[in-house]
């Protein structure tokens, strides 16, 4: 029977499929606790750390790989079809496994637009956009693959080299003002540190299969703009109403404006314990403008 409570320890060893923004640091944050840590890449990489894994081109890890894996956390989207792509190529594999916990990184959008309400875990999924719906699909096939699964539903993620400051400075960014519309957002950092809390811990916590990771704040992105210009003592730029630029947006970009939801952390934040670093964008911001800074 797989092991669903063990906390982390030098023996342990972690697969991370989708080594991008969240899943290599993921990876960097567990190597800190003397795991071992491998993340897939989509082609050879230079990293030492690194393994080949593309569904596309049925690329799959060498058997070597896998041994003495006790964790996985899987970071990668669903393909075209809305099959994952993990358990798609590799379920056999993984079930044989002598694993003590599986993670799954999804989205809040799986909610669908509450038109500013709260959502949380209890609350059923409604997917409006198809790319969530292929999401949700996701979740289920892992839920009914009866590996100790626990499911991460994130909001925005940002992060140092990825945020509003950046787009700021290499004026990739539109001040676009939506009356009422909210986001809610996580920094990379609380996403990593979250999950390793919940995989310490597990003895003595609750286990639940799905999990919010989100900020203390919802806000309009408006005010976070506004605030990273402040940080890099800039001007903010003449804002633009939605209506009037929604005609100039890509598709995926008017998709980022027709939900509007609040993401509730109370599950992870008051029931389960998790103190964030971040507890909100300004919080978050700062700790984006040292790396800006250095």
């Amino acid at each position: 029977m797989t092991n669903l409570s063990s906390p982390i320890t030098a023996k342990n060893k972690f697969l991370i499929f989708g080594g991008g923004f969240s899943g290599n640091y993921f990876a960097k944050s567990i190597r800190k606790l003397g795991c071992i840590a491998l993340a897939s890449s989509r082609s050879i990489s230079n990293e030492p750390n690194s393994f080949i894994f593309n569904s596309e081109d049925n690329s799959i890890p060498e058997d070597s790989i896998f041994e003495g894996v006790t964790h996985i956390l899987s970071c990668i989207p669903p393909d075209k079809n809305g099959d994952d792509p993990v358990l798609k190529r590799l379920k056999n594999k993984i079930k044989n496994l002598s694993l003590k916990w599986v993670g799954y990184l999804s989205t809040t959008g799986v909610y669908g637009n509450t038109h500013g309400d709260w959502v949380c875990e209890k609350d059923q999924p409604n997917p409006f956009q198809e790319r969530s719906q292929r999401r949700l699909n996701c979740e289920r096939e892992w839920i009914n693959s009866n590996l100790p699964i626990q499911i991460f539903r994130l909001p925005g993620i940002y992060g140092p080299g990825r945020s509003t400051l950046e787009a700021i400075k290499t004026k990739k960014i539109k001040v676009i003002d939506k009356e009422n519309q909210v986001f809610s957002r996580i920094h990379v950092a609380d996403i990593a540190n979250a999950i390793i809390y919940l995989i310490q811990n597990k003895d003595n916590l609750d286990f639940h299969q799905i999990i919010n990771i989100a900020d203390d704040e919802p806000c309009s992105q408006i005010e976070v703009i506004r605030y990273g210009y402040q940080l890099l003592g800039l001007e903010m730029p003449k804002k633009i109403l939605f209506e009037e630029a929604k005609k100039d947006l890509s598709p995926i970009a008017q998709s980022f404006w027709k939900e509007n939801r609040r993401v509730s952390n109370k599950l992870l934040c008051e029931k389960l314990g998790y103190k964030l670093i971040y507890k909100n964008y300004k919080a978050g911001l700062n700790n984006c403008l040292i790396k800006i800074k250095s």
